[in-house]
């Protein structure tokens, strides 16, 4: 992934740093784009599949927050947002985390390690494209984000996709919290009560196809995924 061109979406409306960054990944051989105002990002990133986006959080128009979960939820593919921000606040990391940043870096940074970081998001973004998931009666199609329960659509969050995901890839396995927890947030995670409210989104959507209790809780540790008439919801 290091030696291809990464096609990158440079969010940031201070000129100085903008011309900075984008001088730094034009020289790695990468494709960027720019975009000093939020509207511009969002028009950018929802017409064009980059592998990474880097949004700062301070923008003249929309609050990069507003930002990120209008491209998450517009853009073509699931593309990962990295955060590059002076706001170094736990609070403010969270928050960012919970409306919907991969990754998260504050000002100052060094070029290198925003490099490194664009790689490994885009290199695990990599991993799930063009894939299809089959377990019992789950399909899940990673690059559309869509998934089927017994061939019937499954209307889901981004968050309830992802969950359900890694419970497909774990299948018959069960899921740690902890797990769970890093896979979605990363090392800030939200409250505890967020993926207790994801859960049961999910639950409550899987009960409208008839799947009441494929979804089980294990105590002390996580949930799996049960097919057997025999489970439980927990």
């Amino acid at each position: 992934m290091n030696r291809l061109s990464l096609s990158i979406l440079l969010v940031e409306d201070h000129l100085a740093i903008a011309r900075q960054v984008l001088d730094f990944l034009d020289g790695l051989g990468w494709q960027t784009d720019h975009a000093g105002t939020g509207a511009l990002a969002v028009q950018l990133a929802t017409r064009n599949p980059y592998d990474v986006v880097l949004l700062d959080l301070n923008l003249p128009d929309i609050d990069g927050l507003q930002v990120c979960r209008a491209i998450k939820a517009g853009a073509p593919s699931n593309v990962p947002v990295l955060m590059l921000t002076a706001r170094d606040a736990y609070e403010d990391k969270a928050r960012g985390f919970r409306d919907g940043a991969d990754d998260y870096l504050t000002k100052p940074f060094d070029l290198r390690e925003v490099a490194l970081r664009c790689v490994a998001l885009a290199r695990r973004q990599q991993l799930h494209v063009h894939q299809e998931t089959r377990v019992g009666p789950f399909t899940l199609q990673t690059r559309e984000g869509r998934a089927l329960y017994r061939d019937a659509p499954l209307p889901l969050t981004q968050t309830g996709f992802k969950i359900l995901l890694l419970l497909c890839r774990e299948h018959p396995h069960a899921v740690s919290r902890s797990a769970l927890l890093q896979a979605l947030w990363g090392s800030q995670p939200p409250d505890s009560d967020a993926l207790k409210s994801h859960i049961y989104a999910l639950r409550k959507q899987l009960e409208l196809l008839g799947a009441a209790g494929v979804l089980v809780t294990i105590p002390q540790l996580g949930y799996r995924l049960a097919f057997d008439a025999a489970a439980s919801d927990g």
